[in-house]
């Protein structure tokens, strides 16, 4: 049966490797992303809906109405239960607010929408999309854009990477590989690119996965 609504493109990337990059380019061809790490960032907010919950679990973490990120983050990286509790507060806001992103797309008649999702194929969420776009750049362009960032220690880089599903591994179960290293021209040509091959694939969404990829060997 045809489903209704709009196509979902799932966009992610390990860090480092351009994805935010990418969903701006997105949304200057007209297209709505939903951004997981804005959201989150909402909920941790001043006043957010996920405050009360993550003060009570994580005390010590709220100043002035909202989440210090930074010592949330210090407080969860290395431990893999306080990590789980803390997904369990926010993996279901951040749903809720999707599947709200998504029914307005719907009755804006979008044709497709991405959904920006740094942890997609580890949280399961590629399940949710008709198909998924990885941001990939060669490994010494990630390692020098992540040390650039403030309080980026090689370290804490390689922690990080731990928790993510390789780089190879994302590239070989995309839908569509999109290379940030080579200039942003022609990342956003690409991505042009992808949004004319899907948005017909939208008017046939029986066409299978493997089909899909077929055509995306076109665009790599």
């Amino acid at each position: 049966m045809v489903r209704s609504g709009p196509l979902i493109l799932g966009l992610t990337g390990s860090i480092a490797m351009g994805k935010s990059e990418a969903a701006g380019m997105f949304r200057r061809l007209r297209v709505p992303v939903f951004d997981s790490d804005a959201e989150v960032h909402r909920l941790l907010g001043q006043n957010g809906p996920a405050v009360g919950p993550v003060s009570a679990a994580f005390p010590g973490v709220m100043r002035a109405g909202a989440i210090d990120r930074q010592a949330l983050g210090e407080d969860v990286f290395a431990n893999d239960s306080k990590l789980c509790i803390l997904e369990e507060i926010l993996h279901p806001l951040v749903r809720r607010a999707r599947r709200r992103f998504l029914r307005k797309a719907g009755a804006a008649r979008a044709s497709v929408v991405v959904v920006d999702v740094p942890l997609l194929f580890e949280t399961g969420g590629e399940l949710r999309c008709d198909a998924v776009v990885v941001v990939s750049a060669p490994g010494f362009v990630q390692r020098q854009r992540a040390m650039a960032r403030p309080s980026m220690s090689a370290d804490k880089l390689e922690a990080i990477l731990a928790r993510q599903t390789p780089d190879r591994v994302k590239r070989q179960r995309a839908d569509f590989v999109v290379s940030t290293g080579i200039g942003k021209r022609t990342t956003l040509l690409a991505i042009d690119k992808i949004l004319k091959i899907i948005t017909g694939d939208a008017l046939c969404r029986h066409r299978s996965r493997s089909r899909r990829r077929a055509l995306a060997r076109s665009c790599s």
